[in-house]
């Protein structure tokens, strides 16, 4: 993977955040059979639709790991308010186990950008997750 700038007509970025986030009370919804394919699936039709690129995307039984390239239009809470208000709704229809909840994700989350670590470091931690437990 290589660092690659945004361009539009009025800038050039490279905006890369890492962005950490869980369901409440760290359920461990992504043992439903499904479910996580199918948050996946969301996320790259979110991503598409507003020009966010997924560098890399892992999800483990608790939480997920996102690693993602943004133009500076967006700013961090407007992304996480994409991701999981556009998830949210969706799963929770789509399957019982989560119907009853009336909400999906915890309100916080945690942010970094890769200002003093390389994206390749960031990605092959992402990448990682699925494999250390």
């Amino acid at each position: 993977m290589k660092n690659q700038y945004k361009l539009t007509k009025t800038t050039v970025s490279m905006i890369n955040y890492h962005f950490v986030f869980c369901p409440r009370y760290r359920r461990k919804i992504f043992l439903i059979p499904g479910l996580e394919d199918r948050f996946k699936d969301l996320v790259n039709e979110i991503c598409t639709q507003n020009d966010i690129e997924i560098l890399a995307m892992e999800c483990y039984k608790d939480h997920v790991h996102l690693f993602l390239s943004a133009l500076p239009k967006l700013s961090i809470p407007e992304i996480m308010h994409l991701i999981k208000g556009g998830t949210s709704h969706v799963l929770r229809d789509e399957f019982l186990q989560l119907s009853q909840m009336q909400g999906l994700w915890t309100r916080s989350y945690f942010v970094s950008t890769s200002r003093n670590v390389s994206s390749e470091t960031i990605k092959w931690y992402v990448d990682l997750q699925k494999k250390r437990y």
